[in-house]
């Protein structure tokens, strides 16, 4: 049994030994490479290390060894940077939350990432440390990189628990009281950093450091000499970013101790937080400069200053003024003042620049408001100025100065006191010529009756008188427009006046106005004697030749005809013409004719051929020379068929032929009238004719089957339908309008196609116009337009596109137009033609053909300067739509020449803008300012020419005075939504380049 026992023991023994020898076999070889692993950890070969202790982990029974593995694994992970590292670390501590490594494990880690610079992952892991397992060793270490894990995170407050745990420590003591003074500094608690500077200001690698905020606690805490001192100091050995703040220090130091000369270079080498100044910046340089009077250099830091609204702001936006003022830039001085005046931050800086912007406004002009509401404004806000009776007396004379009338006149009727008279007179004057201008005449006439009324100033009186003539001519009063003349006549003081010289010339056309020839060829020969204007001379011999002409005083006539064809004036065709026709009334046909000749050889394009022809073919019938007249009335025809003479030349053939026995020839031509020209009075004539030789020669029948196809004969009712039309035009004679209408209307009922239908519905068009009914007439002009050509065709047509243009129907008016245009006869009709189309055409867009038309009017000479200034607006505004501007400067320069009010203030605008376009700056600026002292009143040129200038001064590289001027438009001129839509636009751009180099700019 024994035996047995000892037996199984031994084979226990035995297999345990086995076991046993076969466990330490694999424990060493695991343990092996588990050194060599470690080996390899130690080198930095984290990547090798790693895969070693991966396999021994795996291969391993080990408990100990498999949690050493999982820790060197995860900690290769970490320092190879592996995505996945943090899992691995996680992973170790749930698999082996007894191992001691544990703690050890996030240590490690956290030194790693601490000595890698990543301090918010150190801080991540050094959170997850158990501080009360830490040694005395460790804990030092672990408390300051703590500490500055949280200081680079700007978390202060915890920071500052971390280094004061290492503050007593031997090797970490001088950094943590580094960095508590350095927290302090941060947070302006200067007297806790400067105690934890002073402790390690012993160290040599904190003394350079240390100069640079000593020296700015120094600034901060107001010692200013001893800032500079220790700045100076720290300068050498400071970095490229510290000299830059170094600069700051010195150079407001020095500022703040009034030493201006030696602030300058300092401040001006101060490089801006992250490259950028602030205002604050721009105006300490700036007023530095300005205490040197070095203005230039002062406008150039100030006018950097965008969008401020702050103490410094307001203070810097007047030494910005005053410095414009010094150099004598007054517009952009005007501009500075008014930023400052708006300000309230320094009420005495607010009052001062107010006065001098209301100074300002009256000297150079204001696009912002009225000068008169400048100078009201400084009053009201401030009575007790002492410079209020100088204010006084630049309001009253800025009525007159800055030319804006319409809102002098406001503030004026506001305040009729006795001393503001004279200012009054003057006013409603000037406002009453630019209504006049503008076409405004009763308007006009009202305020020059106000001028009048208060007769302050003889001259003024006088000039209101004339002009009282003028607006009462223009409205067709032409019996009170002589009496108005005359009485500015009768005023000692009128021959002063610009108006004198052309008196007689306005009285002459008023009697000629009114048939009153006499008188009027009288006045005539007065302005002939005064022969200022060349224009005036020659057309005074024209009227005085045809005053003569009409009273029958054909030898006078003569005489003045013949001036004007020795002038070659534009109406010399016109006068040679009137020179031949008096020849007939003084009995010398010969001599008609010889001058009629004449004429068609001397003026080949003259509008008056086709009356010369005429004439030239009655003359050589009362001369009993048919042929010759025969021959010159198919030449008449030849040259102008469509002409007002045509019918009335054939009919005078068919007559000659009459006379001439010669029926069958008279026949045909009477014929071509009926045919040709129907309804005309000649077409009834040339009937009525006709019939005498079908009578005379017994041919009754063939002449009632001619008379038949004519639809405005009506043989069996001609009776009736004469005394129809009789009855009706007999009404339309006496103006009995009303009574006419309803018989001229009983008329074309009855007989639609009638004889006198053409008469009818002109008179009936005619007395629906006169009547008020004028769409009403529309219908019974195109009646008469419709048909050939006759003696109302140009009336009608004349007519017709008045009431289109009137009702703004210029579709209908064009076609009209150009027939008024190709077939009048009276030259103002072809005149009024054109220069409807001219602003037709524009307002439908179609420039090619508004330009086409506005030079037509331009190259007449006759056209009047309203007229041709609207013509060359038109070419301007054309070329500026289709982009042609060499051609808009052109015509805008033209324009300048001739016009007067809104388009003089538009021409100017665009002389500023050619000029802003040569990037010729000043010059835009100066055309701007003229625009705002002398059109002030319009406004919308005075906002679009703050826009220009605004863009001149970003062009001068003053962004002050750009930005300052768009926020001003974009305030104040919302009635006019595209010039602040255009403002906006220009001003986002500024702002977006200026905040590139100043960090208070935003957009």
């Amino acid at each position: 049994m024994r035996k047995i026992y000892r037996f199984l023991f031994l084979i226990i023994f035995i297999h345990t030994l086995s076991v046993s020898a076969q466990k330490s076999a694999i424990y060493s070889y695991d343990s092996k490479d588990f050194d060599k692993a470690l080996l390899l950890y130690k080198d930095g070969q984290y990547a090798s290390a790693q895969i070693i202790f991966d396999r021994v982990k795996s291969a391993t029974a080990n408990e100990e060894l498999k949690s050493d593995c999982a820790y060197y694994v995860a900690n290769c992970a970490i320092r190879s940077n592996q995505p996945n590292a943090d899992v691995l670390m996680e992973r170790f501590v749930a698999d082996y939350p007894t191992s001691i490594k544990q703690n050890q494990a996030y240590i490690e880690v956290a030194h790693y990432y601490f000595k890698q610079g990543n301090y918010p992952k150190a801080l991540e892991w050094f959170d997850k440390v158990d501080e009360s397992s830490l040694s005395f060793s460790d804990s030092d270490k672990f408390n300051f990189q703590k500490g500055y894990s949280f200081f680079s995170a700007k978390n202060k407050k915890e920071a500052t628990t971390y280094f004061n745990k290492v503050a007593n420590s031997k090797e970490y003591g001088s950094q943590a009281k580094y960095y508590l003074g350095f927290m302090a500094y941060e947070g302006d608690d200067y007297k806790q950093a400067t105690k934890y500077f002073d402790e390690v200001s012993g160290e040599e690698k904190y003394k350079e450091k240390l100069s640079y905020y000593q020296a700015d606690m120094n600034f901060k805490l107001g010692n200013f000499q001893k800032a500079i001192d220790l700045g100076e100091k720290a300068m050498a050995k400071s970095s490229p970013l510290e000299k830059s703040e170094l600069n700051k220090i010195i150079g407001e130091s020095y500022f703040n101790l009034k030493k201006y000369d030696k602030a300058i270079p300092y401040l001006s080498l101060y490089k801006g937080k992250k490259g950028k100044w602030n205002n604050t910046d721009f105006y300490q340089l700036g007023y530095a400069y300005y205490m040197q009077k070095d203005y230039e250099n002062a406008i150039s830091q100030f006018n950097k200053i965008i969008g401020g609204n702050d103490f410094v702001a307001q203070n810097a936006y007047y030494h910005l003024g005053e410095s414009y003022l010094n150099l004598d830039k007054k517009q952009q001085s005007l501009n500075a003042f008014k930023n400052a005046s708006e300000m309230t931050f320094d009420a005495k800086i607010q009052e001062d620049a107010n006065l001098n912007y209301a100074k300002l406004s009256y000297e150079i002009g204001n696009s912002y408001q009225s000068t008169p509401d400048v100078l009201n404004s400084f009053m009201k806000k401030y009575p007790n100025n002492p410079n209020k009776p100088e204010i006084e007396r630049l309001l009253i004379d800025s009525y007159i100065s800055s030319k804006n009338y319409k809102e002098a006149l406001v503030l004026l009727d506001k305040n009729k006191s006795p001393e503001n008279r004279l200012a009054y007179q003057k006013v409603t004057f000037y406002r009453g010529l630019e209504l006049y201008t503008d076409r405004k005449y009763e308007d006009a006439a009202l305020l020059f009756d106000k001028s009048l009324a208060g007769q302050k100033d003889a001259q003024f009186a006088a000039r209101a008188t004339f002009w009282k003539g003028e607006t009462e001519y223009v409205l067709n009063d032409f019996r009170n427009a002589v009496l108005s003349y005359k009485q500015f006549q009768g005023f000692p003081q009128a021959v002063t006046t610009p108006e004198y010289k052309n008196v007689n010339y306005n009285i002459a056309y008023a009697y000629f106005k009114q048939k009153e020839y006499d008188q009027a060829g009288n006045y005539f020969e007065n302005q002939i004697k005064v022969k200022d204007d060349k224009v005036r001379l020659h057309d005074s011999y024209l009227r005085l030749a045809d005053c003569r002409f009409v009273t029958t005083k054909y030898t006078s006539a003569l005489e003045a005809y013949n001036k004007v064809i020795e002038f070659k004036s534009v109406d010399a065709d016109y006068a040679y013409f009137q020179k031949a026709i008096c020849y007939g009334f003084i009995a010398k046909n010969d001599k008609k004719i010889e001058e009629l000749n004449n004429f068609l050889q001397l003026y080949p394009k003259s509008e008056y051929r086709d009356d010369a022809y005429f004439e030239l073919g009655n003359t050589y019938v009362a001369q009993n020379k048919q042929d010759l007249a025969i021959k010159t009335y198919d030449k008449l025809n030849a040259e102008f068929k469509n002409g007002s003479f045509a019918s009335k030349a054939i009919l005078r053939q068919g007559l000659v032929y009459y006379n001439a026995d010669k029926d069958e020839q008279a026949l045909t031509k009477f014929k071509k009238v009926a045919a040709d020209f129907p309804k005309t009075p000649e077409a009834l004539e040339a009937v009525s004719t006709a019939r005498l030789i079908y009578v005379d020669n017994g041919r009754v029948d063939e002449y009632a089957t001619w008379v038949r196809t004519l639809d405005f004969v009506a043989v069996t009712d001609a009776e009736l339908d004469n005394d129809t039309y009789e009855a009706a035009e007999k009404q339309y004679m006496q103006s009995n309008t009303k009574q006419a209408i309803s018989g001229f209307n009983g008329y074309i009922a009855k007989f639609p196609r009638g004889i006198h239908s053409l008469k009818a519905n002109y008179y009936l068009a005619q007395s629906y116009y006169s009547d008020g009914q004028e769409t009403k007439s529309v219908p019974n002009y195109e009646y008469v337009v419709a048909g050939s050509r006759n003696e109302f065709t140009e009336p009608s047509l004349n007519r017709l596109a008045q009431i289109f243009l009137k009702n703004n129907n210029s579709e209908k008016a064009i076609p009209v137009l150009l027939r008024l245009e190709s077939e009048s006869d009276v030259a103002q009709n072809k005149t009024f033609a054109q220069s409807n189309l001219m602003k037709s055409y524009y307002e439908n867009k179609d420039y090619p053909n508004s330009v086409i038309y506005a030079e037509k009017v331009l190259a007449n000479p006759k056209m009047d300067n309203n007229v041709k200034s609207d013509a060359q607006i038109i070419i301007a505004r054309a070329a500026i739509q289709t982009g042609d501007e060499a051609k808009a400067r052109s015509a805008y320069a033209k324009l300048q020449t001739i016009a007067k009010g809104e388009l003089a203030a538009e021409a100017l605008y665009y002389d500023a803008y050619f000029k802003n376009k040569d990037a010729k700056f000043e010059d835009s600026n100066a055309a701007v300012q003229k625009l705002a002292k002398n059109y002030s009143s319009y406004k919308y040129f005075g906002a679009k020419g703050l826009v220009l200038m605004a863009k001149n001064f970003y062009g001068l590289k003053d962004s002050f005075q750009a930005t300052y001027i768009l926020d001003s438009v974009i305030k104040n001129f919302t009635d006019f939504p595209d010039v602040v839509s255009e403002a906006q636009k220009e001003l986002n751009t500024i702002k977006s380049e200026e905040a590139k180099t100043n960090s208070s700019v935003t957009n």
